[in-house]
């Protein structure tokens, strides 16, 4: 497991450029937000963030196969990766509500497991002017001892996994 979470964590340090930089940051917490509009519908949205195997990266898994996550969206739905005789649970599913278009996640991904840190990400998507136009926005709250210090590697995995949500609804305008 030790393994895991080193191949992980270096993984996140090796990542491209970031749609946003980290929000707040003190020793023991961070805030990280990305906001982009999507062309699509809030149905279209809540879909897809529903079936991450087709946009969340195969690069930032334990298995090295994004076709082994699934997500159930209900109240303490998994957000879990199978993997060879046993799987690991990335998140849990505590709110989802499609008429406030949001859904939130208890979500301690990657490395933040191995120092018990509690991670909570936010989606949440608001009707902008335009034919199927929608603002999509991340919000991730993660506090832990030492935290701060993995704020960057962190914000550059998660801007790479919302750059590709984002791409595959029709984002048009990075913020």
């Amino acid at each position: 497991m030790m393994r895991a979470a080193i191949l992980v964590l270096g993984a996140l340090m090796f990542t491209g450029p970031s749609l946003a930089d980290v929000t707040t940051r003190s020793d023991d917490a961070f805030t990280l937000t990305y906001e982009r509009t999507v062309m699509a519908s809030a149905d279209a949205i809540l879909s897809t963030v529903g079936r991450p195997a087709a946009w969340w990266s195969s690069a930032h898994t334990y298995s090295g196969d994004a076709a082994n996550i699934t997500l159930d969206l209900r109240p303490g739905g998994c957000w879990c990766e199978a993997l060879p005789g046993g799987g690991v649970k990335h998140g849990e599913v505590v709110l989802i509500w499609p008429e406030q278009r949001m859904i939130r996640f208890d979500a301690p991904f990657g490395p933040l497991q191995s120092v018990g840190a509690a991670a909570v990400l936010t989606v949440s998507w608001a009707d902008t002017p335009g034919a199927d136009a929608r603002r999509l926005k991340w919000t991730y709250v993660v506090n832990g001892p030492g935290v701060g210090a993995m704020a960057d590697p962190i914000e550059g995995v998660l801007a790479e996994q919302f750059t590709r949500l984002a791409t595959s609804l029709g984002g048009v305008s990075p913020s």
